[in-house]
């Protein structure tokens, strides 16, 4: 697999071309301001101490504290870890949230964890990197296979280790000690406020869409986007994929999922079963990759057969995909825009935190709905005013938000 920070860097210094980025601003964002690497000793629940490989990567904090999700996967790396920081930098900065960028995680497969286990591994975390972390400094949140309880673990052990209440010191939290209403849901329902603006701009009613990866944030899109009347015609999760040109019903299939674990074995209809790999190469409006990185590369990305991609994962195409998708007029919204529902909303909770007063659901989301709207116009605008990709127009977008930070600190 690729290197996700070497194609991170690929994607910045492609978008520096295009606009007179100072070569110190270019300089600066090569490189993230501070890492850590931590060993987190774990007493497993048959005796044996297991230390696992624990990370917190502060990219930039020119525009704000620094803000990014922890994971826990197997294959979590340094520099994976790196090219999320950057990708967080350059999300806050196209939806105009003041936050730089960072990303934690611990190389683990949480599924092989009792709850235990995984408390004590979330806990050691905190502990590790206590001295990184704080609501004015860096606010981790939820990522690949975390969630509320992970972040309530890690806010409980924060507040012993510093012995006050600082709720504001990372966000995803349960809404029972501080956690925002409608943030379970931001990251997909931010999507799907993208996915209408796009829509209209390519003139299509009723898309036939497929969704790879049936997780928090794709499942959630998929219901959103049946509820709209779209038409879901493929999912996949790890175990599998699912595929019926008429559409699948993603209530049912929800239901499936929640008591097999999976979304293979799930036949109704015309349904075909496949690879998530074949998945993605079958004919529809929108692809959606909502799993992980690098799954639309030069190999695959020639043979892709929607009108758009939708990136509700992080990193899901290649530079070299890039390319080739944008040579065959395929529309690509980049991460960076398509999934910052979900900072967005962790910004709405660390606001509420700091205020000590929280808003409804509705609320929520009548925020979120026009900055999204507004992201989408601002980088769909760049991209035309310099004929590049949508990507591209969201790098150049948010480049000139923290150059201009940049300068006005005094910092080149």
């Amino acid at each position: 697999m690729a290197n996700p920070f070497r194609q991170a860097m690929q994607q910045l210094e492609h978008a520096a071309g295009y606009i007179q980025l100072h070569p110190d601003i270019l300089e600066r964002l090569k490189k993230p301001m501070r890492e850590m690497q931590a060993a987190i000793p774990v007493r497993m629940d048959d005796g044996a101490l297991h230390v696992f490989s624990g990370y917190r990567v502060q990219y930039d904090n020119s525009r704000g504290p620094f803000k990014g999700g922890i994971r826990f996967h197997p294959k979590t790396n340094p520099d994976e870890v790196r090219a999320l920081a950057f990708w967080m930098t350059m999300k806050c900065a196209t939806v105009g949230i003041p936050y730089g960028g960072g990303k934690g995680g611990v190389t683990v497969d949480p599924k092989k964890l009792s709850q235990r286990e995984l408390e004590m591994l979330s806990r050691g975390w905190v502990r590790a990197m206590r001295d990184m972390v704080g609501v004015d400094t860096d606010i981790p949140a939820p990522d690949v296979y975390t969630n509320p309880k992970v972040m309530g673990w890690m806010m409980d052990e924060y507040e012993q280790l510093v012995g006050h209440h600082e709720p504001g010191m990372i966000t995803g939290k349960p809404i029972s000690i501080g956690g925002s209403a409608g943030r379970g849901t931001a990251t997909a329902q931010g999507g799907i406020y993208v996915t209408e603006q796009l829509l209209k701009k390519l003139n299509i009613q009723r898309p036939r869409i497929i969704v790879q990866g049936f997780g928090n944030a794709g499942a959630v899109y998929a219901s959103l986007a049946a509820e709209h009347g779209w038409r879901v015609v493929g999912v996949s999760d790890s175990k599998g994929a699912l595929y019926n040109e008429k559409g699948l019903d993603v209530e049912l299939l929800a239901k499936h999922k929640l008591q097999t674990g999976s979304v293979a074995g799930f036949f109704t209809g015309a349904a075909k079963t496949m690879t998530n790999e074949k998945l993605l190469l079958q004919p529809c409006d929108l692809l959606v990759p909502a799993a992980l990185e690098g799954v639309l590369t030069s190999i695959n990305a020639g043979r892709v057969k929607a009108r758009a991609v939708v990136e509700l994962a992080n990193g899901p195409t290649t530079p070299e995909a890039d390319e080739k998708l944008f040579k065959k007029g395929v529309v690509v919204v980049p991460d960076i825009l398509a999934n910052a529902g979900g900072v967005t909303v962790s910004y709405f909770e660390w606001v509420q935190n700091r205020m000590g007063y929280y808003w409804a659901e509705q609320e929520v989301f009548d925020r979120l709905r026009p900055m999204m709207i507004q992201a989408f116009t601002d980088v769909w605008n760049q991209s035309k005013k310099y004929s590049c990709d949508m990507r591209t127009g969201a790098y150049i977008h948010s480049l000139a938000r923290i150059a201009e930070a940049m300068q006005d600190r005094g910092r080149i």
